[in-house]
C-alpha cells in the first residue's frame, strides 16, 4: 500500500493509562494532517470501539489543540479487552470469545487504510495478532513499566518516576519526624524499572524489586542497623511484584483472561517488620497516582517523536512494527521483537551496582 492509496487511518489507546498518550495522539493527528492529508479516526476504548463501530471520533488539528500537557488519553482505554479472548455474559455465566472477526469487519465498515496502535506488551500482541490476521497496524511503545525489550524507553516511564520520586522526597520529613520506617509500594509486576529509578533518586535506603529476591531477616535486620547507629528514620521502596526468596506473589484479583492484579506486598513487609523490629512502621501504596497528571517534558516530546515516526512508517508501508528508541534515534522494529520478551532490571547491571555503591541495600545480602 502506497501513500497515494492511504486516504484515512485510525488511532487507539490500550491496556493501562499514562501520562503522554495524548502526545501521541496529537503527532498522529497534525502529521496525518498537515504532512499528507490523511483524515484521523479516534477509536475509543482501546478495541472496543472495533468491537462498537459507533465509538469513534474524528480527530482534527482543532480537536488535538491543547492536549499535549494533558494526561490521560482523550480516546479513553481499556486493558481488559482483548478481541481475541473477549468476556461476555450469557445465560447469567461469563463466557471467552473470539470477537477478532468482527474487528476486522468494522476495521473495513470505517474504510481504515491503517491502524496505530498505541499500548504496552499486552496491547501490542493484539496488534500482531490482528496484523496476522491481515490488518495494516503499527505500534507505538506505551507504559510506566518500561519492559517492553525493544525499546531503550516507553513514554510514560518518566512521569511515573517523577511522581514516585517527589512523594519520596515528602515522605522523607515526615518520617525524619516522627522517627519511622516509611514504606513505599510502586507499580511494577514484573520489571523494577520505576521503584529502581524512584528509590534511587528519592535517596531511599532499601530497594526491593522482582528481579532481585530479598529475604524478611535481611530486610529487619537492615532496619534495626540503622535505628542502632542513630539513624531513627528509614525509607523502604517495594515494587508490587517484589517477593521473598522462595515467595509468591500476592495476587489479588485474575480476570478470566489471565491478567493478574497484585497488590499488599507493602502491607504484609510492614507486619513483618512491626513483629520483629518493633519499629513504628507505616505504609504508602502509590497505585494509580503514577498514572495520573501531567507528562513530564521528556515524555511529550518522546511521545510526541514516537506519534510522527510512527505516522511516516504507515507511509512506508512498514506495517507489523513498532517504534522504538535506541540510543537518540527512533526507529522501527518488528512486532514480534516487541513482544517476545519482557526487560527486566539487570541485578548485576549498572546502576543496581552503582545503587550499592551508595548504601541502597536490595534485601539480598
Amino acid at each position: 500500500m502506497g501513500t497515494d492509496e492511504i486516504r484515512k487511518i485510525g488511532v487507539s489507546t490500550g491496556g493501562g493509562d499514562c501520562p503522554g498518550l495524548n502526545a501521541v495522539i496529537r503527532a498522529v493527528t497534525l502529521t496525518a494532517h498537515n504532512h499528507y492529508g490523511w483524515e484521523v479516526l479516534g477509536i475509543k476504548d482501546s478495541f472496543n470501539g472495533l468491537i462498537w463501530p459507533d465509538q469513534t471520533m474524528p480527530l482534527t488539528p482543532e480537536v488535538v489543540r491543547d492536549i499535549l500537557p494533558e494526561g490521560g488519553t482523550i480516546l479513553g482505554t481499556t486493558n481488559r479487552g482483548n478481541p481475541f479472548a473477549w468476556e461476555r455474559e450469557k445465560n447469567g455465566k461469563a463466557e471467552i470469545v473470539d470477537m477478532s472477526d468482527r474487528v476486522m469487519e468494522n476495521f473495513d465498515h470505517l474504510d481504515l487504510d491503517a491502524l496505530v496502535v498505541v499500548g504496552g506488551d499486552g496491547t501490542m500482541k493484539i496488534a500482531k495478532g490482528f496484523f496476522d490476521k491481515g490488518m495494516p497496524t503499527v505500534g507505538v511503545p506505551k507504559t510506566i513499566d518500561n519492559d517492553l525489550e525493544a525499546t531503550d524507553l516507553t513514554f510514560g516511564f518518566n512521569s511515573a518516576v517523577r511522581t514516585a520520586t517527589e512523594a519520596l522526597d515528602k515522605l522523607r520529613t515526615t518520617a525524619q519526624s516522627h522517627h519511622r520506617v516509611m514504606i513505599v509500594e510502586m507499580m511494577g509486576r514484573e520489571a523494577g524499572w520505576i521503584t529502581l529509578h524512584a528509590g534511587f533518586a528519592g535517596e531511599a535506603h532499601i530497594i526491593l524489586i522482582p528481579e532481585i529476591p530479598f529475604t524478611l531477616d535481611a530486610v529487619c535486620n537492615k532496619l534495626l542497623q540503622r535505628w542502632e547507629s542513630k539513624h531513627k528514620y528509614s525509607l523502604v521502596v517495594v515494587a508490587e511484584g517484589a517477593v521473598p526468596a522462595g515467595g509468591e506473589t500476592n495476587v489479588i484479583d485474575r480476570s478470566p483472561d489471565g491478567t493478574v492484579r497484585l497488590g499488599g506486598v507493602a502491607h504484609r513487609l510492614a507486619e513483618v517488620v512491626k513483629e520483629r523490629t518493633k519499629l513504628d512502621v507505616r505504609v504508602m501504596v502509590m497505585g494509580h497516582i503514577q498514572r495520573g497528571g501531567s507528562p513530564t517534558e521528556f515524555d511529550r516530546i518522546l511521545g510526541t517523536r514516537y506519534g510522527e515516526a510512527v505516522t511516516h512508517m504507515i507511509a512506508r508501508g512498514e506495517f507489523g512494527k513498532m517504534v522504538a528508541l535506541r540510543g537518540t534515534a527512533i526507529l522501527s522494529v518488528d512486532l514480534s521483537e516487541a513482544v517476545g520478551r519482557n526487560k527486566l532490571v539487570y541485578p548485576d547491571g549498572t546502576l543496581v551496582k552503582a545503587a550499592r555503591s551508595m548504601g541502597i541495600f536490595f534485601g539480598d545480602e
